[in-house]
C-alpha cells in the first residue's frame, strides 16, 4: 500500500454528522493512480515508487523519451513518489484508489496557494503601520530596513514587500470526513491550499509515538 494520492480540489462544502454537527469539508477528486517506476535500493540508493496521474489522451502530447519511459504503463500528465509499506507487493501498472484510506484517518494534504501578486509589509507579515494622522508620512510603509553604516546592508530574510503566496503549502493532520471510492471523491474536514481545480498532495499522516 503506498502513503499517498494525487488529486485536484474541487471545492468546499457542508455535511452533517449523525449526532447533527454540521462540519466544512474539502471536496477532493483523487485517484487512481498507476505505478509508472519501481524504485530499489539496490538500484536507486532508496525505495519509493513513481506513480502517474491525469491520462494523455492525445498521442502528440508526449515526446520521445517520455514515450520511452511510459513504454509499460498509459502516459499521464503528472509523476510523484511516495513510499510504501512492502516494495516487493508492488508491480509496475498496479493501480491504486481511495481504498487505500478510511474515515477519521489523519492526512497532510500539499498543493500551491494561491497566488496574491505583489503586496505590501502589511497585509505580506501582519505589520502595524504607521500614524493615521495627516502629518504623517508612515502610513503603510516597512519603516527603517538597517541599511546604514551598521550594518551597511539588508539581511538575507528581512520582512518586506514582496510577491505573496504562489508557494507549496502543507496543512497537517487534517481528518477524513467520507471516503468515496466508487465516484473517487474524498471530502476532508477543513481547508486545503490551492485553488479550485489545483493539484493536491494527499499524504498519510505519521502515526504519533506514544
Amino acid at each position: 500500500m503506498i502513503h499517498g494520492m494525487l488529486g485536484r480540489k474541487i471545492g468546499m462544502t457542508q455535511i452533517f454528522t449523525e449526532t447533527g454537527e454540521r462540519i466544512p469539508v474539502t471536496v477532493v477528486e483523487a485517484g487512481p493512480v498507476t505505478v509508472v517506476q519501481v524504485k530499489t535500493l539496490e538500484i536507486d540508493g532508496y525505495e519509493s515508487v513513481q506513480v502517474g496521474y491525469d491520462p494523455i489522451t492525445k498521442e502528440k502530447k508526449i515526446n520521445s523519451p517520455m514515450r520511452g519511459h511510459f513504454k509499460d504503463v498509459p502516459p499521464t500528465r503528472v509523476l510523484r513518489e511516495f513510499s510504501v509499506e512492502n516494495i516487493a507487493e508492488v508491480s509496475v501498472g498496479q493501480t491504486f484508489d481511495l481504498t487505500i484510506f478510511s474515515v477519521g484517518e489523519r492526512v497532510n494534504v500539499a498543493g500551491t496557494s494561491k497566488g496574491k501578486g505583489f503586496q505590501g509589509v502589511m497585509k505580506r507579515h501582519n505589520f502595524k503601520g504607521g500614524p493615521g494622522a495627516h502629518g504623517s508620512r508612515h502610513h503603510r510603509q516597512p519603516g527603517s530596513i538597517g541599511n546604514s553604516t551598521t550594518p551597511g546592508k539588508v539581511f538575507r530574510g528581512k520582512k518586506m514587500a514582496g510577491q505573496m503566496g504562489n508557494k507549496r503549502v502543507t496543512v497537517r493532520n487534517l481528518e477524513i470526513a467520507k471516503v468515496l471510492p466508487e465516484k473517487n471523491i474524498l471530502l476532508i474536514r477543513g481547508g486545503i491550499p490551492s485553488h479550485n481545480g489545483a493539484l493536491v498532495e494527499i499524504l498519510k499522516a505519521p502515526t504519533p509515538t506514544p
